[in-house]
C-alpha cells in the first residue's frame, strides 16, 4: 500500500488501493499546510502530525459505524479542535492520466498573480499555473502530498456549453511530466462532478482537507 502518503496515492492513482478491511492507516504530514482524511473503499488514511493514539481513541469514542467513523461530524470537529485548523467541505476525490497533444480548446496563460482565481489557488496549492477560455478558466498547482491538482471555473453565463468538460480534458493535456492530475469536487456540485467524469476523472474517495491557519 505504501508507507506515506504520496506512496498511497500514487498507487490509488493506478487503482491499487488500500486493503478494504474496515481499518485505518495514520501517515504523517507531508506538509506543515496539509492534514485531513482521504476515505477509500471500507479503509481510510489520515495524515496528521497528531499523536496517533489521540486519533484511534477518539474513533474508537464515536457512536457511528466503524466505516464511517474517519468522516464523522463529531471526529472532524475534534480534530479541528485539536489542530486549530480550518476545513470547508468533503469532497469526492477523482483522478485521471494525462493526454498528450494540446487542449482541446484556446488557452492563453495568466500572468497575473493578483488575479482572483491565482489568490485562492496559492492559498492550497504550490507552482500555480492558471489558464484562461472564453467563459471559463483552468488552474493547476500541486497540493496534497505534492500531487498536480487541477480546478476549474466557469461563467454562468456560459453553462451547459460543454466548457467545463473541456476545461477538465485541457488539465489532462496540461499537467507536466506525464504525471496523473487529481481534483476535488464538493459532494453536492453535481454539474462539476458531471463535468470530471466526462473528462475522464476517475471516482477512487473522499477527501476532508484541513488547513492550517
Amino acid at each position: 500500500m505504501g508507507r506515506t502518503l504520496g506512496e498511497i496515492l500514487d498507487a490509488a492513482a493506478r487503482g491499487q488501493f488500500p486493503p478494504p478491511d474496515g481499518g485505518t492507516t495514520i501517515v504523517a504530514q507531508e506538509r506543515h499546510r496539509d492534514a485531513g482524511v482521504i476515505a477509500f473503499t471500507a479503509h481510510s488514511v489520515i495524515f496528521t502530525d497528531e499523536d496517533p493514539a489521540w486519533v484511534r481513541s477518539t474513533l474508537a469514542g464515536l457512536d457511528c459505524d466503524g466505516l464511517a467513523a474517519t468522516m464523522n461530524p463529531r471526529f472532524l470537529a475534534a480534530f479541528l479542535d485539536r489542530t486549530g485548523r480550518r476545513h470547508d467541505t468533503t469532497d469526492l476525490m477523482t483522478v485521471a492520466d494525462p493526454l498528450p497533444g494540446e487542449p482541446p480548446l484556446e488557452l492563453r496563460e495568466l500572468a497575473d498573480r493578483d488575479h482572483p482565481r491565482v489568490v485562492r489557488a496559492r492559498a492550497r496549492r504550490d507552482d500555480v499555473r492558471v489558464w484562461a477560455a472564453d467563459g471559463g478558466v483552468v488552474v493547476l498547482g500541486r497540493g496534497v502530498a505534492g500531487r498536480w491538482e487541477t480546478a476549474i471555473e466557469v461563467d454562468e453565463t456560459v453553462r451547459h456549453r460543454g466548457l467545463g468538460r473541456a476545461l477538465a480534458t485541457a488539465a489532462r493535456h496540461l499537467v507536466p511530466g506525464r504525471a496523473p492530475v487529481w481534483s476535488q469536487q464538493a459532494v453536492g456540485n453535481a454539474r462539476s462532478i458531471r463535468a470530471f467524469q466526462a473528462a475522464g476523472f476517475r471516482p477512487v474517495g473522499s477527501e476532508a482537507l484541513l488547513i492550517a491557519r
